[in-house]
């Protein structure tokens, strides 16, 4: 059986909306994810802003509470029956992340083994035949096939499998 690791954030769950919604309401402002299209959220927001994003990420509620990307749950529970499915998220950047991470999976994805949750820095330590991310560096060292998940910071990346959502995985891989 053929395995996926397939990646948290932006992938399975919306930080980047709930980033910016927590920024636009501290901010008073009404930036949308449209607004981003080739650039990360960091680059947009004046320096003097970067300590309070940051804060949101270290935050012990952000990750607890995330919307789950559409057709998600679906899929991903179709590829169980064909695939040896991981879910591989970074957790060592923000620590605090790891608790209500773990808490989001099991409450969304509650047919996926706990055994199957990574929790990691570098993702070439998977050993997987295919990584579904949103952040194409993690392919560089991946010994599988990356297909890139469409996220606003990743547009203009042309240089990798790419699928936009969901339904596409599913047309991909069933």
């Amino acid at each position: 059986m053929k395995r996926i690791a397939i990646d948290m954030d932006e992938v399975l769950a919306d930080a980047l909306g709930e980033h910016i919604i927590r920024y636009n309401r501290d901010h008073g402002e009404a930036i949308t994810k449209g607004d981003l299209e080739g650039k990360w959220l960091w680059e947009i927001v004046s320096a003097d802003r970067h300590e309070r994003l940051e804060g949101y990420l270290r935050s012990e509620d952000f990750f607890e509470d995330l919307p789950v990307m559409p057709e998600s749950q679906r899929v991903v529970k179709a590829l169980t029956q064909r695939y040896e499915i991981f879910i591989a998220t970074g957790a060592m950047e923000f620590p605090n992340s790891f608790g209500s991470k773990f808490r989001w999976l099991r409450r969304h994805f509650p047919f996926l083994p706990p055994s199957h949750f990574v929790f990691c820095g570098d993702k070439s330590i998977i050993h997987a035949d295919y990584l579904i991310d949103d952040q194409p560096l993690h392919f560089r060292r991946f010994s599988g096939t990356g297909i890139l998940f469409t996220a606003p910071h990743n547009v203009q990346v042309r240089s990798v499998r790419r699928v936009d959502d969901w339904l596409e995985v599913e047309c991909l891989f069933l």
